[in-house]
């Protein structure tokens, strides 16, 4: 099973196979309420809408959680089966955000250990400029029942992450790794040890994944290499999914997810902060 999937290939399968369910995953961190009013508006024929916060994440606990801990997995169960997935579906997810939420579903299934699920290459966009057809009407939910496998994707612990061993990777832009500046969680910096690579650089520039082979290039210009294990962070542990997906893609074997990330990390004021800011003379 891939990572991806086109447009045309999407609408192709959509038109033989019945089993195959779609998940419009479009989110905004500064909006909640942004994805759903998206989806209402437009979105691709017979998809259902998964809200990061509400489906896709568990309750936050301040002071303990980041900002979209994992839900409890029969919990994540319970909400697959109440959307109609059962082990012999194709999932595809798709966002209109270069799959930075859409990449959080493709990982929490292959968590419950389900590997038949992509990601739509370009996202919603793509299908749009592709003059494909979209839908306003909420399809029906038909309950299914899911059976939860063993795990394809892992998790690390905060208590474990600095000194694992991996090859930490921060999938936050360069400004708030470096600790300049901060625009969603109270404090700026990074994990001790991390490496930046942030996961808008993962996209062409029509916004779709780079091919494999790119990426590769972009990976061993990190210094990963076939052989090199990874852990991968971010924020709150949605867009790290996206280097996840991306390094998959590019054949390597899939990085364990700190899922609590950055605003998990800083609850715990004992736990090291670094940041690249210039010492004053």
């Amino acid at each position: 099973m891939g990572t991806l999937i086109t447009p045309a290939e999407l609408a192709k399968i959509k038109s033989e196979d019945e089993h195959i369910i779609v998940f419009d995953c479009r989110s905004s961190l500064m909006d909640e309420a942004a994805g759903k009013r998206a989806y209402d508006d437009a979105h691709i024929p017979g998809a259902h809408f998964a809200h990061l916060s509400e489906d896709l994440s568990g309750p936050i606990e301040p002071g303990v959680t980041g900002r979209h801990p994992l839900p409890a997995k029969d919990a994540f169960v319970a909400t697959l089966e109440k959307w109609g997935v059962n082990n012999s579906a194709s999932v595809v997810a798709y966002d209109d955000a270069n799959g930075a939420f859409a990449a959080r579903l493709w990982w929490m299934l292959r968590w419950v250990g389900h590997e038949d699920v992509r990601v739509l290459d370009g996202g919603f966009t793509a299908w749009q400029a592709a003059s494909l057809p979209t839908e306003t009407s909420t399809p029906a939910l038909i309950p299914a029942k899911f059976t939860p496998a063993n795990p394809i994707s892992k998790t690390i612990a905060a208590d474990n992450i600095i000194n694992c061993g991996h090859f930490i990777i921060d999938a936050r832009d360069q400004e708030r790794f470096d600790g300049k500046v901060e625009p969603i969680d109270p404090i700026a910096g990074h994990i001790p040890g991390a490496h930046c690579l942030p996961f808008v650089q993962n996209l062409t520039d029509t916004l779709c994944f780079k091919s494999s082979s790119e990426l590769q290039a972009r990976f061993i210009d990190a210094g990963i290499d076939s052989g090199t294990q990874t852990a991968c962070y971010c924020g709150s542990g949605v867009t790290a999914a996206h280097n996840i997906l991306a390094l998959v893609h590019a054949g390597y074997p899939e990085p364990i997810l700190y899922p609590g990330s950055w605003s998990e990390w800083i609850t715990n004021t004992d736990r090291p902060i670094a940041t690249n800011l210039s010492t004053p003379e």
